[in-house]
């Protein structure tokens, strides 16, 4: 059987049985078992496929995941994080489009204390939307920064995502995490900088709000240093612990998980009921990512046995392509599966072929991986199945029409768009503080 027969019988098996509307993990479970038998031999395959399931999901480099899912559910169910908003609320007083800024500014604090991008804006939509669509804020102005930001969780860390792309891809973890909070904090900038834009030249959009009497100091900022530095504490120690060597990427994350618990206890927003929704929370959340990944492993090895990969790669850098042209390729086909499919499966799909082909050229995994996480945080935002549209639908009043959705989130995928141009023309935007850490 050649590569070519082999791709058509994985790639048209996965896409079938997707097609019948099965989980990712149940059609990936499925295609492995045929392609064990098949290109790993028989009943000694299937032997192979229980054993690499078994080594998929003990990895230690996937034991951060847990840790950073658990550290954004303590921080929402113990409302610690509605405290942090009200904080953001009192700081953030005369500002164009304020409601809207005080969105960004709150979850990007989240995104250094979260996991979940889900999380984050089902979070600040249920609490902050009613609010903003209340006071006259048009549904663009209330939901678009809402859904930027909530992509913007899966590039500054700690991030669950990054850790499973590094794992699976081989890529630095650490690496990985610290490069993405240069690309963050550019995507949050923009998404104030657009905010106050907006609001400047056509002030319908978000209307401005009569304040209370200018508060006293302690007043204004006694709430900040209270609630919020202390969350700026722990991405700090999870942050610096990783980079300073002091401890693995599992090791910071289980300190920062600790770190969160702790502040949710001091704050007495910690019961033992809100403790079981986190811990219950994180055992669905991890567990599926777990039990997807489980099919990850014996994938790649059967399009590596069954030549799939080889056939692919000798293909593409046959044509004489440039890097640069290939890297394009690849992004083009990332950006198209993120309009499609959820963003685990765009890993397991395409890291198979991309990391060779990333070895090979000799392209920084580093820089590849940002470059794929952004791709990723894009695929959340577009149509017509981003998470984050269907999350902000599903938090949202029932009329607001999933077309104002979509819309609401095209200015920030643009922006998102740009960071990318931009990671692509200067790399050093991406590479630059993980190389200093290091």
């Amino acid at each position: 059987m050649n590569w070519i027969e082999a791709t058509i019988i994985l790639f048209g098996g996965l896409c079938f049985i997707m097609a019948l509307g099965l989980p990712v993990a149940i059609a990936f479970l499925a295609i492995n078992l045929v392609g064990a038998w098949i290109f790993l031999g028989g009943e000694s395959g299937l032997i192979q496929f229980n054993r690499n399931a078994v080594q998929s999901v003990t990895s230690f480099a996937l034991t951060p995941i847990p840790f950073f899912v658990l550290m954004g559910e303590v921080l929402f169910q113990s409302g610690v994080a509605m405290k942090a908003i009200d904080a953001f609320a009192l700081l953030i007083r005369r500002v164009p489009g304020r409601l809207s800024v005080i969105a960004i500014v709150a979850g990007t604090v989240f995104s250094a204390i979260s996991g979940s991008t889900i999380a984050t804006t089902a979070l600040l939509g249920s609490l902050m939307l009613p609010t903003m669509l209340a006071r006259g804020y048009h549904p663009k102005m209330a939901m678009g920064p809402i859904m930027g930001i909530g992509g913007v969780d899966m590039l500054i860390p700690p991030s669950a995502l990054t850790v499973l792309l590094g794992s699976l891809a081989g890529i630095s973890i650490s690496g990985l995490l610290i490069g993405g909070i240069v690309p963050g904090l550019m995507l949050s900038g923009l998404f104030i900088g657009y905010i106050i834009l907006r609001a400047l030249m056509n002030p319908e959009l978000a209307p401005a709000e009569t304040l209370e009497a200018t508060p006293s100091a302690w007043e204004r900022w006694g709430p900040f240093l209270i609630y919020v530095l202390p969350l700026l504490s722990i991405f700090g120690l999870v942050v610096g612990a990783m980079s300073a060597g002091w401890a693995t990427p599992t090791e910071a994350a289980a300190l920062g998980a600790t770190g969160t618990i702790i502040a949710a206890i001091a704050y007495r927003g910690l019961t033992i009921d809100n403790l079981m929704k986190s811990l219950l929370g994180t055992v669905a959340i991890s567990g599926t990512i777990l039990f997807i990944i489980v099919g990850a492993t014996t994938f790649s090895q059967v399009l590596s046995f069954s030549g799939v990969v080889n056939g692919i790669i000798g293909l593409i850098t046959g044509q004489g392509l440039s890097t640069m042209t290939v890297l394009i390729g690849m992004i083009l086909i990332l950006l198209f599966l993120g309009c499609f499919v959820d963003q685990v499966s765009m890993m397991l799909i395409t890291l198979p072929f991309f990391m060779p082909l990333v070895i090979k050229l000799g392209i920084d995994p580093i820089w590849f991986g940002i470059i794929f996480l952004i791709c990723m945080q894009l695929g959340l935002l577009t149509p017509p199945f981003g998470l984050l549209l269907y999350t902000m639908k599903g938090v949202a009043p029932k009329t607001i029409t999933m077309n104002q959705v979509y819309m609401a989130a095209t200015p920030y995928v643009l922006f998102g768009l740009f960071v990318l141009a931009a990671i692509i023309m200067f790399p050093q935007l991406a590479t630059w503080l993980p190389s200093l850490l290091n």
